[in-house]
């Protein structure tokens, strides 16, 4: 996890760069922003959605300054680049299905009970 002072949330960017729900989900969609950006925490309100801060402004600084040049498919595969870069690990367990891209995978660690860990980067070749 990230500490909270990297994270931004969902509202707090959208108000930052006056840009709609909507805008934000379709970015999404056409993968423009990846899915693993969008943290999802639990707050004294509910459930509220977060990014992590370099990563998503510089996105959305990238989007809000092309979007009016190229079409936003066009933008998606020019920044989405060749396909081993891109490349992806999916994790299943018992709560569901996520998806990373392995280039943005810092460690795999088991730990043990007694706190005993192993990293499993350099068995997986990340």
């Amino acid at each position: 996890m990230q500490p909270e002072e990297n994270l931004i949330s969902k509202k707090l960017l959208l108000e930052k760069y006056s840009i709609s729900y909507g805008a934000l989900y379709r970015w999404k969609r056409k993968g423009l922003i990846p899915e693993e950006w969008f943290i999802k925490r639990s707050t004294v309100t509910g459930q509220e959605t977060f990014f992590p801060k370099d990563l998503i402004f510089k996105r959305v600084e990238l989007i809000l300054s092309n979007k009016e040049d190229i079409l936003l498919d066009e933008l998606a595969k020019k920044i989405s680049g060749d396909e081993e870069n891109n490349a992806k690990i999916v994790i299943d367990t018992v709560f569901g299905e996520k998806t990373f891209r392995i280039k943005d995978i810092k460690s795999i660690k088991r730990v043990l009970e007694n706190g005993e860990s192993t990293d499993l980067s350099e068995i997986l070749k990340f």
